[in-house]
Protein backbone atom coordinates (compact mmCIF):
# COMPACT_ATOMS: atom_id res chain seq x y z
CA UNK A 1 0.00 0.00 0.00
CA UNK A 2 1.38 3.37 -0.99
CA UNK A 3 2.02 5.79 1.85
CA UNK A 4 -0.87 8.19 2.20
CA UNK A 5 -0.19 11.89 1.93
CA UNK A 6 -2.50 14.86 2.21
CA UNK A 7 -3.92 15.89 -1.13
CA UNK A 8 -4.14 19.47 -2.30
CA UNK A 9 -7.16 21.20 -0.82
CA UNK A 10 -8.39 22.39 -4.22
CA UNK A 11 -8.20 18.95 -5.79
CA UNK A 12 -10.74 16.14 -5.90
CA UNK A 13 -14.50 16.56 -5.81
CA UNK A 14 -17.26 14.99 -3.76
CA UNK A 15 -17.54 11.96 -6.05
CA UNK A 16 -14.15 10.81 -4.76
CA UNK A 17 -15.35 10.88 -1.17
CA UNK A 18 -17.89 8.07 -1.31
CA UNK A 19 -17.85 4.73 -3.07
CA UNK A 20 -20.80 3.70 -5.19
CA UNK A 21 -23.51 2.08 -3.09
CA UNK A 22 -23.45 -1.68 -3.38
CA UNK A 23 -26.63 -3.31 -4.69
CA UNK A 24 -28.65 -4.70 -1.80
CA UNK A 25 -29.36 -8.43 -2.03
CA UNK A 26 -29.91 -11.07 0.61
CA UNK A 27 -27.66 -14.02 1.32
CA UNK A 28 -28.25 -16.88 3.72
CA UNK A 29 -26.94 -20.30 4.60
CA UNK A 30 -29.25 -22.91 6.06
CA UNK A 31 -26.33 -24.42 8.03
CA UNK A 32 -25.24 -21.09 9.52
CA UNK A 33 -26.98 -21.71 12.83
CA UNK A 34 -24.33 -24.33 13.64
CA UNK A 35 -21.62 -21.70 14.05
CA UNK A 36 -23.52 -18.41 14.52
CA UNK A 37 -22.78 -16.84 17.89
CA UNK A 38 -19.41 -18.58 18.18
CA UNK A 39 -15.93 -17.07 18.28
CA UNK A 40 -13.60 -19.25 16.23
CA UNK A 41 -10.32 -18.95 14.33
CA UNK A 42 -11.09 -18.45 10.63
CA UNK A 43 -8.69 -18.71 7.71
CA UNK A 44 -8.07 -15.19 6.43
CA UNK A 45 -8.40 -16.42 2.86
CA UNK A 46 -12.02 -17.43 3.54
CA UNK A 47 -13.02 -13.87 4.51
CA UNK A 48 -14.00 -11.21 1.99
CA UNK A 49 -14.12 -7.51 2.80
CA UNK A 50 -17.38 -5.70 3.44
CA UNK A 51 -18.71 -4.10 0.21
CA UNK A 52 -20.77 -1.74 2.37
CA UNK A 53 -17.72 -0.46 4.26
CA UNK A 54 -18.12 3.36 4.30
CA UNK A 55 -14.45 3.92 5.12
CA UNK A 56 -12.23 4.02 2.03
CA UNK A 57 -8.96 5.23 3.58
CA UNK A 58 -6.77 3.34 6.05
CA UNK A 59 -3.72 5.21 7.39
CA UNK A 60 -0.62 3.14 6.66
CA UNK A 61 1.33 4.23 9.74
CA UNK A 62 -1.58 3.50 12.08
CA UNK A 63 -2.11 0.15 10.36
CA UNK A 64 1.56 -0.73 10.84
CA UNK A 65 1.34 0.18 14.55
CA UNK A 66 -1.66 -2.14 14.89
CA UNK A 67 0.23 -4.87 13.02
CA UNK A 68 3.17 -4.54 15.44
CA UNK A 69 0.77 -4.87 18.37
CA UNK A 70 -0.83 -7.97 16.83
CA UNK A 71 2.61 -9.47 16.25
CA UNK A 72 3.40 -9.10 19.97
CA UNK A 73 0.03 -9.70 21.63
CA UNK A 74 -2.20 -11.25 18.98
CA UNK A 75 -5.69 -10.03 18.03
CA UNK A 76 -7.20 -9.06 21.39
CA UNK A 77 -10.67 -8.16 20.09
CA UNK A 78 -12.17 -10.61 17.54
CA UNK A 79 -13.45 -9.26 14.25
CA UNK A 80 -17.12 -9.76 13.36
CA UNK A 81 -18.16 -11.64 10.22
CA UNK A 82 -21.35 -12.97 8.71
CA UNK A 83 -21.56 -16.44 7.23
CA UNK A 84 -22.43 -16.36 3.54
CA UNK A 85 -22.06 -20.03 2.68
CA UNK A 86 -20.00 -23.01 3.71
CA UNK A 87 -16.38 -21.89 4.16
CA UNK A 88 -17.24 -18.34 3.06
CA UNK A 89 -17.49 -15.32 5.34
CA UNK A 90 -17.78 -11.56 4.97
CA UNK A 91 -16.51 -8.82 7.29
CA UNK A 92 -19.05 -6.90 9.34
CA UNK A 93 -16.51 -4.94 11.40
CA UNK A 94 -12.79 -5.07 12.14
CA UNK A 95 -11.27 -4.43 8.72
CA UNK A 96 -8.20 -2.76 10.27
CA UNK A 97 -7.55 -5.87 12.40
CA UNK A 98 -8.16 -8.03 9.32
CA UNK A 99 -5.67 -6.03 7.23
CA UNK A 100 -3.09 -5.83 10.03
CA UNK A 101 -3.28 -9.60 10.59
CA UNK A 102 -2.48 -10.16 6.92
CA UNK A 103 0.31 -7.60 7.16
CA UNK A 104 2.17 -9.62 9.83
CA UNK A 105 1.69 -12.89 7.94
CA UNK A 106 -1.01 -14.44 10.12
CA UNK A 107 -3.10 -17.10 8.40
CA UNK A 108 -6.11 -17.03 10.75
CA UNK A 109 -7.98 -14.47 12.83
CA UNK A 110 -10.43 -14.85 15.75
CA UNK A 111 -13.91 -13.93 14.58
CA UNK A 112 -17.41 -13.66 16.03
CA UNK A 113 -19.94 -15.08 13.58
CA UNK A 114 -23.44 -13.78 13.01
CA UNK A 115 -26.22 -13.79 10.40
CA UNK A 116 -27.19 -10.56 8.64
CA UNK A 117 -28.78 -9.66 5.32
CA UNK A 118 -27.29 -6.96 3.12
CA UNK A 119 -29.42 -4.14 4.54
CA UNK A 120 -28.44 -5.10 8.09
CA UNK A 121 -24.82 -5.31 6.96
CA UNK A 122 -24.97 -1.78 5.60
CA UNK A 123 -26.57 -0.43 8.76
CA UNK A 124 -24.12 -2.19 11.06
CA UNK A 125 -21.14 -1.02 9.00
CA UNK A 126 -22.34 2.59 8.96
CA UNK A 127 -23.23 2.72 12.66
CA UNK A 128 -19.99 0.98 13.66
CA UNK A 129 -18.06 3.41 11.48
CA UNK A 130 -19.80 6.43 13.01
CA UNK A 131 -18.81 5.36 16.52
CA UNK A 132 -15.10 5.73 15.68
CA UNK A 133 -13.33 8.71 17.25
CA UNK A 134 -11.03 9.54 14.34
CA UNK A 135 -13.55 10.12 11.58
CA UNK A 136 -13.51 13.38 9.67
CA UNK A 137 -16.79 15.39 9.75
CA UNK A 138 -17.63 14.72 6.10
CA UNK A 139 -17.24 10.97 6.55
CA UNK A 140 -19.67 11.12 9.47
CA UNK A 141 -22.09 13.26 7.47
CA UNK A 142 -22.00 10.89 4.49
CA UNK A 143 -22.63 7.92 6.78
CA UNK A 144 -25.63 9.71 8.31
CA UNK A 145 -26.98 10.53 4.86
CA UNK A 146 -26.63 6.93 3.69
CA UNK A 147 -28.54 5.69 6.75
CA UNK A 148 -31.33 8.15 5.94
CA UNK A 149 -31.42 7.32 2.23
CA UNK A 150 -30.85 3.58 2.25
CA UNK A 151 -32.25 2.44 5.59
CA UNK A 152 -35.11 4.97 5.36
CA UNK A 153 -34.49 6.51 8.79
CA UNK A 154 -35.77 9.92 9.81
CA UNK A 155 -33.33 12.30 11.50
CA UNK A 156 -35.13 11.64 14.79
CA UNK A 157 -34.80 7.84 14.50
CA UNK A 158 -31.24 8.20 13.25
CA UNK A 159 -30.25 10.26 16.31
CA UNK A 160 -31.61 7.51 18.57
CA UNK A 161 -29.88 4.76 16.57
CA UNK A 162 -26.45 6.38 16.74
CA UNK A 163 -26.85 7.82 20.25
CA UNK A 164 -26.48 11.46 19.25
CA UNK A 165 -28.67 14.53 19.75
CA UNK A 166 -30.84 15.36 16.75
CA UNK A 167 -29.22 18.80 16.55
CA UNK A 168 -25.81 17.10 16.26
CA UNK A 169 -27.04 14.92 13.40
CA UNK A 170 -28.53 17.99 11.68
CA UNK A 171 -25.26 19.95 12.01
CA UNK A 172 -23.31 17.15 10.34
CA UNK A 173 -25.83 16.75 7.50
CA UNK A 174 -25.71 20.49 6.77
CA UNK A 175 -22.01 20.15 5.97
CA UNK A 176 -22.98 18.27 2.78
CA UNK A 177 -24.43 21.54 1.44
CA UNK A 178 -20.93 23.05 1.28
CA UNK A 179 -19.05 23.27 -1.99
CA UNK A 180 -17.33 19.92 -2.76
CA UNK A 181 -13.90 21.59 -2.67
CA UNK A 182 -14.56 22.78 0.88
CA UNK A 183 -15.80 19.32 1.86
CA UNK A 184 -12.55 17.88 0.55
CA UNK A 185 -10.55 20.45 2.53
CA UNK A 186 -12.41 19.46 5.68
CA UNK A 187 -11.84 15.79 4.99
CA UNK A 188 -8.12 16.40 4.49
CA UNK A 189 -8.03 18.40 7.78
CA UNK A 190 -7.17 21.71 6.14
CA UNK A 191 -10.17 23.19 8.00
CA UNK A 192 -12.24 22.03 10.98
CA UNK A 193 -15.94 21.32 11.36
CA UNK A 194 -16.21 24.70 13.10
CA UNK A 195 -14.93 26.42 9.95
CA UNK A 196 -17.41 24.41 7.88
CA UNK A 197 -20.36 25.33 10.09
CA UNK A 198 -19.45 29.00 9.72
CA UNK A 199 -19.21 28.69 5.93
CA UNK A 200 -22.65 27.04 5.69
CA UNK A 201 -24.15 30.45 6.43
CA UNK A 202 -22.69 31.77 3.16
CA UNK A 203 -25.22 31.00 0.43
CA UNK A 204 -23.14 31.92 -2.61
CA UNK A 205 -20.72 29.06 -3.48
CA UNK A 206 -18.26 31.55 -4.97
CA UNK A 207 -18.16 33.52 -1.71
CA UNK A 208 -17.77 30.26 0.20
CA UNK A 209 -14.66 29.44 -1.82
CA UNK A 210 -13.20 32.93 -1.42
CA UNK A 211 -13.47 32.71 2.35
CA UNK A 212 -12.20 29.12 2.32
CA UNK A 213 -9.09 30.17 0.39
CA UNK A 214 -8.55 33.05 2.84
CA UNK A 215 -8.82 30.61 5.76
CA UNK A 216 -6.05 28.53 4.21
CA UNK A 217 -3.90 31.50 3.19
CA UNK A 218 -4.13 33.44 6.46
CA UNK A 219 -4.64 30.42 8.77
CA UNK A 220 -7.82 31.92 10.21
CA UNK A 221 -9.30 30.52 13.40
CA UNK A 222 -12.96 29.49 13.64
CA UNK A 223 -13.72 32.74 15.47
CA UNK A 224 -12.03 34.80 12.76
CA UNK A 225 -13.95 32.88 10.11
CA UNK A 226 -17.24 33.55 11.88
CA UNK A 227 -16.35 37.28 12.00
CA UNK A 228 -15.54 37.19 8.30
CA UNK A 229 -18.87 35.55 7.47
CA UNK A 230 -20.75 38.13 9.52
CA UNK A 231 -18.83 40.89 7.78
CA UNK A 232 -19.74 39.44 4.39
CA UNK A 233 -23.43 39.32 5.26
CA UNK A 234 -23.31 42.91 6.54
CA UNK A 235 -21.41 44.16 3.50
CA UNK A 236 -18.15 44.89 5.38
CA UNK A 237 -16.00 42.02 4.11
CA UNK A 238 -13.15 44.24 2.84
CA UNK A 239 -12.87 46.03 6.19
CA UNK A 240 -12.88 42.79 8.17
CA UNK A 241 -10.29 41.20 5.90
CA UNK A 242 -7.96 44.15 6.27
CA UNK A 243 -8.28 44.08 10.04
CA UNK A 244 -7.34 40.42 10.29
CA UNK A 245 -4.34 40.46 7.93
CA UNK A 246 -0.94 40.79 9.61
CA UNK A 247 1.68 43.15 8.13
CA UNK A 248 4.38 41.30 6.20
CA UNK A 249 7.09 42.61 8.56
CA UNK A 250 5.37 40.84 11.45
CA UNK A 251 4.54 37.70 9.46
CA UNK A 252 8.19 37.32 8.45
CA UNK A 253 9.29 37.56 12.10
CA UNK A 254 6.86 35.03 13.59
CA UNK A 255 9.03 32.09 12.54
CA UNK A 256 11.98 33.62 14.41
CA UNK A 257 9.82 33.88 17.54
CA UNK A 258 8.67 30.27 17.12
CA UNK A 259 12.25 29.01 16.85
CA UNK A 260 13.53 31.08 19.75
CA UNK A 261 10.80 30.03 22.19
CA UNK A 262 10.31 26.55 20.68
CA UNK A 263 6.58 27.23 20.70
CA UNK A 264 3.88 28.37 18.28
CA UNK A 265 3.59 32.12 18.88
CA UNK A 266 0.33 33.90 18.08
CA UNK A 267 0.35 37.55 17.00
CA UNK A 268 -2.74 39.74 16.52
CA UNK A 269 -2.82 43.34 15.27
CA UNK A 270 -5.73 45.78 15.20
CA UNK A 271 -6.48 48.60 12.76
CA UNK A 272 -4.75 51.08 15.04
CA UNK A 273 -1.47 49.19 14.80
CA UNK A 274 -1.66 47.92 18.36
CA UNK A 275 -1.46 44.20 19.03
CA UNK A 276 -0.34 41.42 21.30
CA UNK A 277 2.04 38.47 21.28
CA UNK A 278 0.87 35.25 22.96
CA UNK A 279 3.40 32.62 24.05
CA UNK A 280 1.79 29.28 24.99
CA UNK A 281 3.30 26.87 27.53
CA UNK A 282 2.41 23.25 28.26
CA UNK A 283 3.45 22.90 31.90
CA UNK A 284 5.00 24.76 34.84
CA UNK A 285 8.38 23.47 33.73
CA UNK A 286 7.78 24.84 30.24
CA UNK A 287 6.67 28.18 31.74
CA UNK A 288 9.93 28.45 33.69
CA UNK A 289 11.88 27.60 30.54
CA UNK A 290 10.22 30.48 28.68
CA UNK A 291 10.75 32.80 31.66
CA UNK A 292 14.48 32.03 31.61
CA UNK A 293 14.61 32.80 27.89
CA UNK A 294 12.99 36.19 28.50
CA UNK A 295 15.62 37.01 31.11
Amino acid sequence: MAKATKKQALGRGLSALLKETAEVNSASDENADKVVGSIIEIDLNLIEVNPFQPRTYFDEDALQELANSIRELGVIQPITVRKLAEDKFQLVSGERRFRASKLVGNTTVPAYIRIANDQEMLEMALVENIQRKNLDPIEVALSYQRLIDEIKLTQEKLSIRVGKKRSTVTNYLRLLKLDPIIQTGMRDAFISMGHGRALINVENPSDQLKIYEKILRDKLSVRQTEDLVRALKSGNLAKASKKKTLPSSITNSIQDFNQFFDAKINVTVGNNGKGKISIPFTSLEDFNRIKDLLK
